[in-house]
């Protein structure tokens, strides 16, 4: 079976490394809001290109908090509407609905599955305060056009970074683009821990400060309690693990990219839409998705020669029960990216031989 993602050897290409950090935070005693933090935080800014990271418990919190920091420094109120992508992951549109806040689906552009820049003025109301972009697949969403319009609207850019750490746009990290980003570190995520993990960046002290506090309690010192928070930390383990990742992200980051190259000019069949990349520093593949009208069957077949693959994402936002409101809309390139979408195994442990075999399979697909 070639795995969609084999994190066993994932873990282990860095296992040495993994294992002396790991046993080091056993030894030390000290699990929680310690040194490991403190340096995760720092190099991951650095890394990044912010002045600030604060480690939370997972992406979607990262998420969540940014927007509860807005509403508590009054940028923001219930009410008012962040758009978004038509075609992300739920999770990025729990974020603004758990604060309050109403989401405002934009359609993908079909070549990019990337928010569409020319169909988000006419989203924007009086009631708009945000622009979430979400770095879909590991691809830079972020444009020239889009940031003219937060200018233009005094808008606030949130990214939703979840799936491209160390992606770039003219030379900057994706993470750093705008007013804050969320980070996720599910252990399949380019920049995965051993468990869940998440962070904010940000150039904005007062917004990290309040994140800060918001998820150690709503404390801003110890039993004094600012706000209505709740527990949401990045434990020491996972940060030194982290840590030990980030030096090698780039490293893995390029074999993602040779792996897509490999796809991109090895897969023939006319009957696969393959990722259009202009720019290959704007992209690093943390899911390879094809398209094809004959989804269901291409799995079904690869599955048969031993081929694992995995849809992302088979129902779209608009159509999932908790948002039964938006059943009836109708989101229509959102919907055939939904229905054509398939990825491929792609990661820094993948061998040349799995890779072949992969194209090989699809080319003979008929």
């Amino acid at each position: 079976m070639i795995k969609f993602l084999d994190l066993q050897k994932v873990t282990e290409s860095h296992g040495k490394e993994i294992n002396e950090a790991v046993t080091r935070v056993v030894n030390s005693g000290w699990y929680l809001q310690g040194k490991e933090n403190e340096n995760f935080e720092k190099n991951y800014s650095d890394y990044i290109g912010t002045k600030y990271t604060v480690g939370c418990a997972n992406g979607l919190d990262a998420l969540i908090w940014i927007f509860r920091a807005y509403v508590e420094m009054d940028v923001m109120k219930p009410g008012d509407e962040v758009i978004v992508p038509a075609n992300t992951y739920i999770a990025s549109i729990l974020a603004i609905s758990e604060n309050g806040l109403v989401p405002v689906l934009v359609e993908p552009d079909i070549n990019t599955y990337q928010i569409d820049p020319e169909k988000i003025e006419e989203a924007i109301t009086s009631k708009t305060k945000a622009i979430l972009i979400v770095h879909l697949y590991g691809q830079c969403a972020y444009t020239d056009k889009i940031g003219e319009i937060c200018k233009k609207y005094n808008l606030k850019l949130i990214e939703d970074n979840a799936q491209a750490h160390g992606c770039k746009f003219n030379g900057r990290r994706t993470g750093s683009l705008g007013d804050a980003a969320g980070h996720s570190f599910y252990p399949g995520k380019n920049l995965g821990a051993l468990g869940d993990g998440g962070a904010v960046t940000t150039n904005d002290e007062e917004l990290a400060k309040v994140i800060r506090a918001v998820a150690n309690y709503g404390s801003t010192k110890k039993y004094v309690f600012k706000y209505i928070g709740r527990n949401s930390r990045l434990d020491e383990i996972q940060a030194t693990v982290l840590d030990v990742k980030l030096k090698h992200l780039d490293e893995d980051n390029a074999k993602r990219k040779a792996v897509a190259r490999e796809y991109i000019e090895g897969i023939k069949n006319p009957n696969i839409v393959l990722p259009q990349i202009k720019d290959w520093d704007a992209h690093v593949f943390h899911i390879f998705p094809i398209r094809t009208e004959q989804r269901d069957e291409l799995q079904k077949y690869l599955a048969e020669n031993g081929v694992q693959t995995i849809i992302h994402y088979p129902i779209p936002p608009h159509k999932q029960e908790c948002y039964k409101d938006w059943n009836s809309s109708s989101f229509p390139i959102t919907e055939k990216i939904h229905a054509e979408e398939l990825s491929l195994p792609i990661s820094p442990v993948i061998t040349e031989a799995e890779i072949n075999e992969v194209i090989r399979l699809i080319n003979a697909w008929k």
